[in-house]
């Protein structure tokens, strides 16, 4: 098959942008185009990424708008506040920033969480995200199609929202608690003591507590945009001695009846190629979907407590980083979405 895109990622010596990498290989359309880093710049990838066999022996160019030239995609796959001043420099390429960057609307919650000046706002590359009114995420899918620039969620945001949007109108918007177990490489792969194998084996360790977590906002953004008023969000996520994965479990009160619950969600995803609704009494595990883009997701009532409780499981990696890009990629581009994708996980 004739190539016909050519992929640069900036940014290239991390997990994102390694897994971006791993993604992309497989990809029937994409050739491999300049790969950039910081700090590591002039060192080969296999360094950082031994296992990408096709592409160790590249060696990591500076990151400047000249290493980039020429290419239809780039991929920034910065640290949060980096991708900014970056995109800024480049020209009519398709752009997408899987960093935090240009994720938020408000200036205000970006200042807040992040504590810089706001870069401004792409359309967000979560295709699966309803609009208000909507039960299939047909207008998400429209406005990524018409992008040259894209910001993709993040892995817990995405979690939280595949999770429990589908429950708008039949829960308590102001009631959603979200506690999450998250993989190691979530966190990324600066060297810092409560990262080593030493501290974090053996461990669960919760973090960002009391309502500090930058995925916050975009939580709540994201619910608005689904046709929530005022969502407020608990949002708790723990590191658990995993090296990737996410299992989101996101409970609020019900205000609807109990028999619509999971019809809701049957309508929302039912047609979705990564997204999937498992069969009752089936409950979504990380194993189940590591190395693929899938999320799956359960739905049930707890009569006692009153409330829905929603569970999704993806892996942060894919489906919550580098598989979301390539399907808002496909789209911006044209493409079948599921090009280059798979729902296959890897096992044991």
């Amino acid at each position: 098959m004739q190539v016909s895109v050519t992929v640069a990622v900036v940014g290239a010596s991390g997990y994102a942008g390694g897994e971006a990498l791993r993604l992309l290989l497989a990809h029937p359309e994409v050739e491999i185009g300049a790969l950039t880093a910081a700090s590591s710049a002039g060192s080969q990838l296999g360094i950082h990424h031994p296992h990408l066999r096709p592409l160790a022996d590249r060696v990591l160019l500076p990151t400047e708008p000249d290493a980039v030239a020429g290419a239809d995609v780039v991929i920034l796959a910065l640290p949060h506040g980096a991708s900014g001043a970056v995109a800024a420099q480049l020209g009519d390429a398709l752009v997408i920033d899987v960093g935090a960057d240009f994720r938020l609307n408000d200036p205000r919650d970006w200042q807040q969480y992040y504590g810089s000046e706001h870069a401004g706002t792409w359309p967000y590359g979560l295709p699966e995200l309803l609009h208000a009114g909507e039960r299939t995420a047909t207008a998400q899918r429209a406005l990524l199609s018409e992008a040259r620039r894209i910001a993709v969620n993040g892995c817990n945001a995405g979690a939280v929202t595949l999770a429990i949007q589908p429950g708008l109108g039949i829960i308590d918007e102001g009631g959603i608690v979200a506690t999450l177990a998250v993989g190691y490489s979530g966190a990324g792969k600066a060297m810092k003591p409560h990262l080593m194998a030493s501290e974090a084996f053996g461990s669960a360790a919760p973090y960002a507590v009391g309502g500090t977590h930058r995925h916050i906002p975009e939580i709540e953004q994201n619910l608005r945009v689904a046709g929530a008023a005022n969502p407020r969000v608990h949002f708790q996520p723990i590191l658990v001695p995993m090296s990737r994965g996410i299992l989101a479990s996101v409970t609020a009160p019900l205000t609807g009846e109990a028999s619509h619950v999971r019809a809701a969600w049957e309508d929302a995803y039912g047609a979705e190629p990564f997204v999937e609704l498992l069969p009752e009494g089936q409950w979504p595990t990380t194993a189940m979907v590591a190395g693929s883009n899938a999320a799956l997701i359960q739905v049930t009532v707890d009569k006692h407590a009153g409330r829905v409780i929603a569970m999704c499981a993806l892996d942060n990696l894919v489906k919550g980083t580098a598989g979301g890009m390539v399907q808002s990629m496909n789209l911006a581009l044209g493409l079948p979405e599921t090009l280059g994708l798979t729902t296959i996980g890897v096992a044991p």
